[in-house]
């Protein structure tokens, strides 16, 4: 089934991406429907991917360059946006290539070039970047008539579009590995089951860094594929980066406290800092080193981090870690009641703001990647498997219920978890062929055939 173009309205658009499965594929994985809204004017396809080793949305939008910008004028139409943009850091070159051999059929699209630094796939970033539009602190890109879609989701959208659910993930498994790939995994495969599909691990016990390692988490190989799983970055288990992220918030507390000298250079890089969002975290560390005491604003502020953590990775000269005690901080907040502050306006940017900006080349360098920046193919072979456990829960909203019981037999693109009524929530659906083994709240697992 495909849809004509000049037939889809905005809510035809959002039924059927509902009905398919679409989330973000990336970051917290907002359900792709509910961003859709006839105030937007600008639509932002955000091919940045800024952290170091992921290549999966360059590699994507330039071997399906047609289907991707075809859905981005089939949700313009439909949401009555009147400009697309096409956001590509510029040294991506043959994708700038595949872009630009085929963008003369679409005229209500451009391209826009960007820079090699990170984060410049930071969405209130780019949006300010592409537009000049500036969101405020605590507002959604909307509030200034913009919608961001990464390039898998956009292509997530073409599929659905033209019926099909989202089923595979494509993911980039890198580092420590025989043989990196970009590679199209069924959703709910194990970590381990996906490394295997890539010669496997080069060094023993190795540690799951999954997303970018400047964002990313530590995982176990048991862990699943998830629609927001953009890579799999195997290390070893005392690389600096996984030494990072298993730090925990207290003992980090307690180094601030000892070691933090208030150099400023936290903020001084802050990406969100230099363009004038009230956040400084050098102010959040003086506050945490005094137990709490300090200006109450600066403790606000901290809602405008994004958590790049370039201020722990690349800034601090002690090794400390402000952007952990942040999500903290916001945790505790959240469990407080308390949200980021509404109507608190950007104040101007900081002389020379592109001075303040971290060159991706040398952020790989001073995190000790550089060795496995290397090309990661694409590739349509889906590994192989003897289970999956598809999950219900992995995105923003309410979890998909169980539509299927133990014993059934499936096939790739039923549906097995079915979206809660007036929630915000999709569909969720078999990635496999095979036999469902276990219902949870959490997951179906499928005994692959």
């Amino acid at each position: 089934m495909s849809v004509n173009i000049s037939e889809l309205t905005i809510e035809s658009v959002k039924s059927l991406l509902r009905e398919y499965g679409v989330v973000g594929a990336g970051g917290a994985g907002f359900p792709t429907y509910a961003k859709l809204s006839d105030k937007a004017d600008t639509y932002i396809l955000n091919c940045a991917e800024c952290e170091p080793l992921l290549k999966l949305h360059r590699q994507l939008l330039e071997e399906h360059t047609r289907e991707i910008l075809s859905a981005m004028r089939a949700v313009m139409k439909a949401i009555g946006a009147e400009r697309g943009i096409v956001a590509i850091k510029k040294h991506y070159t043959s994708t700038v290539e595949a872009v630009e051999a085929e963008i003369g059929d679409f005229p209500e699209l451009e391209i826009k070039l960007m820079s090699a630094v990170y984060p410049s796939g930071d969405e209130l970033l780019l949006i300010r970047n592409m537009t000049g539009r500036v969101v405020a602190p605590g507002a959604l890109p909307i509030s200034v008539g913009v919608i961001v879609n990464n390039v898998e989701t956009v292509y997530n959208v073409w599929r659905a579009l033209n019926g099909a659910p989202v089923t595979h993930k494509y993911v980039t498994v890198a580092g420590e590995v025989a043989e990196p790939k970009t590679l199209l995994a069924p959703l709910g495969i194990s970590l381990s089951d996906l490394v295997k599909s890539a010669g496997g691990a080069t060094v023993e016990d190795p540690a799951y860094l999954v997303g970018g390692p400047m964002m990313g988490t530590v995982k176990s190989g048991r862990d699943a594929v998830t629609k927001t799983t953009n890579a799999v970055i195997l290390l070893p288990g005392n690389h600096q980066v996984i030494l990072g992220r298993r730090l925990k918030s207290g003992i980090m507390l307690r180094r601030a406290m000892s070691a933090c000298c208030q150099c400023h250079s936290c903020t001084d890089l802050c990406s969100r800092h230099a363009v004038g969002y009230p956040i400084e975290p050098h102010m959040i560390m003086r506050i945490l080193s005094n137990g709490g005491h300090g200006d109450r604003k600066a403790v606000l502020g901290s809602f405008s981090c994004s958590g790049c953590g370039i201020c722990e990775t690349y800034a601090c000269p002690q090794g400390l870690s402000p952007r952990l005690l942040i999500a903290e901080l916001k945790a505790q907040a959240k469990k407080m009641g308390i949200s980021a502050p509404e109507g608190v306006s950007t104040g101007e940017p900081v002389r020379d703001e592109k001075l303040h900006r971290v060159s991706t080349s040398r952020l790989c360098s001073r995190l000790g990647l550089k060795k496995y920046d290397v090309p990661a193919p694409m590739s349509e072979d889906v590994p192989v498997c003897k289970r999956v456990r598809v999950p219900l829960d992995r995105f923003i909203g309410a979890p998909a219920k169980p539509c299927v019981n133990v014993g059934d037999d499936v096939k790739v693109g039923d549906a097995v978890g079915c979206a809660c009524e007036r929630a915000l929530s999709v569909n969720v659906h078999a990635s496999v062929d095979g036999r469902v083994s276990a219902v949870t709240d959490r997951f179906i697992e499928i005994a692959c055939r």
